[in-house]
């Protein structure tokens, strides 16, 4: 049976103690955690404890109940909020509403009603969480729209609007293999209009690609799904030459179905790439090559390089995709991934280079990524440092396995200084947010969202690395800061205590020496009066 957490919060604590006592909390399916005796307190351990239900009045010191509610609902959405009060009010009770708080309720406080909004709040806390940790329906919902799922991103990707950095987020996700590392697509078209009389087209078309799905599938690890009236399969080949096996095997499909199925069908054989992004233009070419079955006849495969040699033979010659596999590598992989991402970016090179023209263009794209690498992340290298001419005409004159290992042993310096820069970097915040404190802790208004706003990161970025770094809350190590200064001003000046307090950005005096004794153990007056006689 889940227990949810409750926070009691009232400035009066002979109520609470009657609500502790009076009501079987635990039989309820509830544990009280604690009270406050004000909002900003309450506001504090609703921070560290983050409980399930929040039961306020509305009437307290330093932070109303209304505005503690606000805050809540806000920042922590998941609680629920219940109020308590004596005040009975319309405008009240509009405003509860209006923040969706789940009940409003008068004193004096009734214990059975109590236990009857209790009741039925565990209901639905039940039924929320239940709908949230349900693994197995969750699971099952998934599985079942994941081939749907797949079937989406296989569109995504022919149709060219899958980024590179999304790629591995959706196999994973999807539970997708796609190893290649050459991929080729095919487009099955069925000839609706040459089907027999007695056959269904739509019944016809299902039963090819069911087909085309077995015979190609194993062998080419083929992903078969339906798309424009189509069936297209995404084959992976371990080696730029077997398209020609696989073109002949797509044509003796053609001649099965022909024979077995009775349906006419062409394969379009698309260009072959090194890359899932470039599967869009492989998926064209397919398109085109069946189009071309006006010319050469349906009922076979026909192969957009060998119809038509130019517009495949012509490289385009660019390493994007590999560059961009190498340099997410550096930022996030292990030194085993940065090595064979380098591996492939060099064998790209050297199997599309033509001729030595070609070779030096890819160095000097490299070059130049690697510097506007260097220069985005401002990482000093010292090999970008002097002249480029010479960096350019040492790497032109290098073996292929010489500048294998420079460029290997480059990108593990780029890696070790990203590291070594992220980590400066956090640590670096923390402290311009400690400096800010210091220079800013007497403005009463000094918030987490402040400091944020300065240091450019979000809330919750800020608030997990500085708890990392100092072991304490943002809020609470603030407050830690302003009573320190507070002690020493009691002890080392005369000034008044609500000087003091406004000093260290506390306006409201009372509320100064509830922190300052909560901190401290004693009063400031009391504090002041032990250090300066222990020190005469």
């Amino acid at each position: 049976m889940n227990k949810y957490t409750v926070l009691l919060v009232d400035d009066e604590e002979e109520v609470i103690q009657v609500m502790r006592r009076k009501i079987n909390w635990e039989g309820l399916g509830f544990l009280v955690i604690g009270y406050a005796d004000n909002g900003v307190k309450a506001l504090e351990m609703v921070e560290e404890f983050q409980p399930d239900v929040v039961m306020t009045d509305i009437k307290m010191p330093y932070m109303d109940g209304m505005e503690l509610a606000k805050t809540i609902k806000k920042e922590y959405p998941a609680t629920k909020v219940l109020i308590f009060t004596g005040f009975d009010e319309f405008e009240y009770a509009k405003e509860a509403i209006h923040l969706e708080i789940e009940e409003y309720l008068l004193k004096p406080v009734n214990s059975i009603e109590v236990m009857n909004v209790f009741t039925q709040l565990k209901i639905k806390l039940d039924q929320e969480i239940s709908e949230k940790r349900n693994v197995q329906v969750l699971q099952k919902y998934y599985m079942e729209s994941l081939p749907l799922l797949q079937v989406n991103f296989y569109s995504m990707l022919i149709e060219g609007k899958v980024h590179e950095e999304e790629i591995s987020k959706y196999l994973s996700d999807y539970q997708i293999s796609l190893e290649g590392p050459f991929f080729c697509c095919l487009v099955v078209h069925t000839s609706s209009g040459q089907a027999t009389k007695d056959m269904n087209p739509v019944l016809l078309s299902t039963s090819v690609q069911k087909q085309a799905g077995e015979r190609l599938g194993e062998r080419w690890k083929a992903k078969s799904f339906s798309y424009l009236g189509n069936t297209v399969l995404i084959a992976q080949l371990g080696r730029e030459n077997e398209i020609s096996e696989l073109t002949d095997e797509c044509d003796r499909f053609c001649k099965y179905a022909g024979r077995i199925i009775g349906a006419v069908v062409t394969v379009g054989v698309g260009q072959v790439c090194e890359g899932l992004l470039e599967l869009s233009k492989s998926y064209s070419s397919a398109r085109e090559a069946v189009s071309y079955r006006a010319i050469y006849g349906a009922s076979r495969a026909i192969n957009i390089k060998e119809i038509a040699p130019r517009q495949t033979n012509e490289s385009d010659f660019t390493t994007d995709v590999e560059l961009s596999n190498l340099f997410k590598m550096i930022r996030l992989g292990s030194k085993e991934d940065i090595t064979e991402a380098v591996d492939k970016y060099m064998e790209h090179i050297f199997f599309t280079a033509k001729s030595l023209q070609h070779h030096h263009i890819a160095v000097m794209e490299l070059v130049s990524a690697l510097y506007r690498l260097s220069a985005n992340n401002d990482v000093t290298m010292e090999e970008f440092s002097g002249d480029m001419r010479n960096l350019y005409g040492q790497l032109m004159d290098l073996e292929p396995e010489a500048l294998q290992r420079w460029l290997v042993d480059i990108s593990f310096s780029f890696r070790e200084q990203l590291i070594s820069a992220r980590s400066i970097s956090t640590k670096s915040f923390v402290l311009k947010a400690k400096e800010y404190v210091c220079n800013n802790y007497a403005d009463e208004e000094l918030s987490l969202d402040d400091i944020c706003g300065v240091l450019g990161v979000s809330n919750s970025y800020f608030s997990t690395v500085f708890k990392k770094e100092t072991g304490k809350t943002f809020i609470g190590w603030l407050t830690d800061y302003r009573m320190d200064q507070a002690s020493r001003l009691l002890i080392e000046t005369n000034e008044k205590s609500y000087i003091i307090a406004k000093s260290v950005g506390y306006t409201d005096p009372n509320y100064f020496s509830y922190v300052f004794k909560r901190r401290f153990g004693v009063s400031p007056s009391k504090y002041r009066t032990e250090h300066t006689e222990s020190g005469k």
